[in-house]
């Protein structure tokens, strides 16, 4: 096999297979983001309950594993693990210091903390 006949082009922007590349490319970023879309509003709004129009659901415990709902993509979320609770006047806990992975401790609203089931 000898040396080619001419110098290959490389694929530039005008390229046919470059732009189908691209569109491919998009669609696949689009599907990412229309499923952690659909991820966070379904799935985890599901997690989430709201005691205002379903039944009282038992408060946070210590040691439960959450995830802490922050406004970043869901990829970024932190896991949790709850180290101590604040109740109100009405027992009902509102906020809770919760552990990262890292060591670091964090207090947070009880609805930005979504319990795992285990």
């Amino acid at each position: 096999m000898g040396p080619p006949a001419s110098i290959p082009q490389p694929y530039t922007h005008d390229h046919p297979l470059a732009y189908t590349l691209r569109q491919r490319w998009t669609l696949v970023q689009q599907i990412q983001l229309h499923f952690w879309q659909r991820w966070q509003k379904e799935y985890l709004q599901n997690l989430q309950t709201r005691k205002k129009w379903q039944r009282p659901d038992r408060n946070l415990a210590v040691d439960d594993l959450v995830i802490i709902k922050e406004p970043t993509p869901p990829l970024t979320w932190s896991t949790a693990r709850v180290v101590k609770l604040y109740p109100g006047e009405d027992n009902v806990v509102r906020v809770a210091d919760v552990k990262l992975t890292n060591g670091k401790t964090l207090k947070r609203p009880v609805v930005k903390l979504c319990p795992l089931p285990l």
